[in-house]
């Protein structure tokens, strides 16, 4: 069955091939797509995710599931891991047409992941897959700036760094931005260009310190805030999203719904281990529910 044939699956698996690669700082490197089926891809922009399918070691293709349907994550969980693609969940920076394109900014982190090894090896002609947006109303775009919002609240590490740019690249003249981004390096603070009024705080942390959360919640919490109504766009590390979204409710004030937050990685994780455990988390949910459902029917017995 064919993408084309399910009008209510607005993804597909599209097969490019590396075309170049641009080092853009210590920790960020931009891989190029290229292939004519690239031409298909519509994002909503902004934060769009999409995902991204490796091969294995060894192998020159990734493996994907045989049909695209609405079941396709389940269908991928069910290949043999040591051969089905590995996959990761990453931002479209830029999609072009003539010629047909797609750019993708990796954060890098030495040998500690498959897709920090891939990206920084990463040469012309090599291979992959990616479950990308073919239509613009996807549901893989979370920043959506309210028509009441007075201005925008942004904090971010250098894994959300593309999200950023695009984001800050597609505001109105005038809108109003406070922004907090974390990175590794002085040299990763690259130029982030916007007609948005924003007020950018880089945070360097330095590569060897493991405290994701202190110096972003210090430094927000510190800051006084524009009067308002505000909107917050919140990724980066899940215990630092986490905490900053507490402080932005109980001491600031922050409605929750005026709230966007995304935990983009997970420190001494990995994005096979967070999916594992939200299946996991959702048929015990599933079977719970059942458990409750058939209580009143045996006690009534």
């Amino acid at each position: 069955m064919s993408v084309d044939a399910m009008s209510d699956v607005p993804f597909g698996f599209l097969h490019p091939r590396v075309a170049r690669t641009e080092r853009l700082s210590p920790s960020l490197i931009r891989v190029v797509l290229g292939g004519e089926e690239l031409a298909r891809v519509v994002t909503g922009g902004r934060d769009q995710r999409f995902k991204l399918f490796l091969p294995q070691p060894g192998q020159h293709a990734p493996v994907l599931p045989e049909v695209l349907d609405l079941d396709w994550y389940g269908r991928w969980r069910a290949l043999d891991p040591a051969t089905r693609g590995v996959m990761r969940t990453y931002t479209v920076r830029d999609v072009r047409q003539d010629p047909a394109e797609l750019d993708i900014d990796f954060a890098l982190h030495g040998d500690l992941g498959p897709a920090s090894r891939w990206a920084q090896r990463a040469v012309p002609g090599d291979r992959l897959a990616i479950l990308a947006p073919l239509v613009e109303d996807n549901g893989g775009v979370d920043f959506c700036l309210p028509d009441d919002a007075d201005w925008v609240l942004i904090t971010a590490d250098e894994t959300a760094l593309p999200a950023v740019a695009n984001i800050l690249g597609s505001l109105p003249p005038g809108t109003r931005v406070k922004a907090w981004i974390e990175v590794p390096h002085p040299e990763d603070r690259v130029p982030l260009p916007t007609k948005a009024d924003a007020d950018v705080t880089w945070l360097v942390r330095g590569t060897e310190s493991a405290d994701r959360t202190t110096p972003l919640l210090t430094a927000v919490s510190r800051t006084g805030l524009p009067a308002g109504t505000p909107y917050a766009w919140i990724a980066g590390e899940s215990a630092c999203v986490r905490a900053l979204r507490r402080h932005l409710i109980n001491d600031r004030g922050f409605d929750r719904k005026s709230i966007s937050f995304m935990g983009y990685w997970r420190q001494g994780e990995t994005e096979d281990d967070l999916l594992t455990a939200a299946v996991t988390a959702v048929k015990e949910a599933k079977a719970e529910a059942k458990t409750e459902a058939k209580e009143p029917a045996e006690a009534n017995a």
